[in-house]
């Protein structure tokens, strides 16, 4: 058993560096704490509002480097009078036709043919882009097909465009102009391209990574017998780049796990600064300071006050013991340490014993908590346990890791 009146004394300042010695009041951490989670969300907001738009890149079709194109015309030529038109004007693709004749089905097409430096057809890689979209016009209002044509390895002819898959969209247009997007991955192959290639309703597969033009082309429903225009402009390629997402993830993950980090770090030095602060403020209290003799001049006090600190961790210790050991009559040990330390008996002898107890588990990691609860006097460990507890907000064990996070070296 220790010995306070001669060796608790001078570890005071021992306990007072257990945790962090700088106090920390926990309404101002979680002040500053919140001026950082606030200033954190909006930098995450214009992050992440920065990162996304850069990501959504868009490129016009006529800006690419490297592209070139030709203009190619089509129409019925079988039992059809049909006539076609079409020019490139200030990055507008426009078709003039008038649909006539006796065909049963009557169309005109314009198509932008890629060509390479030289003038000759070549295929284009729009694997990357995943969108594209234009503004159209009609003059008269009316349903127009927009689509790619694509190089199929193993039923295309190089040269012959109607051996080439051609996924396209049907979109609704009039006068006013209207904005279009089309979903590059998801675009439809007409059935008679299946039909006459023979194939499965259901393959409709292609490629983009082999591109051989863009086309704009009538539907059955377009007029007939009437002059009529399509516009289509302000073509451009939607790619998504996913390095400038994948960035904004890495800030997410940085700067939040960062802002975690650092709570959970000035937390626990605060819970152990407030822990630490409940400990000195009960110095006094257990007579760390009060157990010199000279200091008690009745024998009643000075009896009472050294024998409680040098026997309280004897589990046999109880009120008979003490009055039978002293001579100091029941109530009147009761009366004196309730004006000396504020406490009833009970009260007294369970601050002295959690106050060491609370010594030992920062001092004393290899023990356990068992041990140090019948070290400092008690037999039930559950109920060391319980009054703990009561008296320091959290468990030993809590306790034990708070201050051992904690930093022990003084901050100036």
């Amino acid at each position: 058993m220790r010995d306070l009146t001669t060796a608790a004394a001078p570890e005071t300042g021992g306990l007072a560096a257990v945790c962090h010695p700088t106090f920390i009041d926990m309404h101002a951490l979680y002040s500053k704490a919140l001026v950082r989670l606030v200033l954190l969300l909006g930098l995450t907001i214009l992050v992440g509002y920065l990162c996304v738009s850069r990501s959504n890149h868009r490129e016009s079709l006529f800006e690419q480097d490297d592209f070139s194109w030709q203009l190619r015309k089509a129409n019925n030529s079988n039992g059809a009078t049909t006539s076609v038109n079409a020019k490139v004007d200030a990055g507008r693709l426009i078709m003039e036709y008038l649909l006539s004749g006796n065909a049963p089905y009557l169309y005109a097409s314009t198509g932008l043919v890629f060509t390479d430096r030289n003038g000759k057809p070549t295929l284009l890689d729009w694997s990357r882009f995943d969108k594209i979209s234009f503004e159209a016009r009609c003059f008269p209002a009316g349903t127009i097909r927009v689509g790619l044509t694509t190089f199929d390895d193993k039923r295309s002819k190089p040269g012959d465009l109607l051996t080439y898959r051609s996924p396209a969209a049907y979109v609704n247009c009039n006068p006013d102009g209207a904005k279009v997007e089309l979903d590059l991955a998801h675009l439809t192959i007409p059935q008679w391209w299946l039909d006459m290639n023979k194939l499965d309703p259901s393959d409709l597969g292609y490629s983009l990574a082999k591109v051989a033009q863009i086309e704009v082309s009538t539907s059955n429903v377009s007029p007939v017998g009437i002059p009529s225009r399509i516009e289509i402009a302000t073509i451009e390629l939607h790619e998504r780049k996913y390095g400038y997402l994948y960035s904004f993830a890495a800030f997410v993950i940085l700067a939040w796990g960062g802002f975690g980090f650092w709570f959970v770090k000035q937390y626990a030095v605060a819970l152990a600064n407030d822990l630490r602060a409940r400990m000195q403020k009960d110095l006094p209290l257990v007579a760390y300071q009060h157990l010199a003799l000279e200091s008690h001049r009745e024998k009643e006090k000075s009896a009472i006050l050294k024998l409680l600190a040098t026997r309280y961790a004897d589990s046999e210790l109880d009120l008979e013991t003490l009055v039978s050991e002293t001579g100091v009559n029941r109530n009147k040990v009761n009366d004196i340490l309730k004006a000396e330390m504020g406490y009833t008996f009970t009260g007294y002898l369970n601050k002295l014993r959690l106050t060491e107890a609370s010594r030992l588990l920062v001092e004393n990691n290899s023990a356990g908590i068992a041990e140090i609860a019948y070290s400092v006097g008690y037999r039930n460990p559950s109920y060391f346990i319980k009054l703990f507890k009561e008296e320091y907000q959290c468990t030993p064990k809590a306790f034990r890791e708070v201050c051992k996070k904690a930093p022990r070296n003084p901050t100036p």
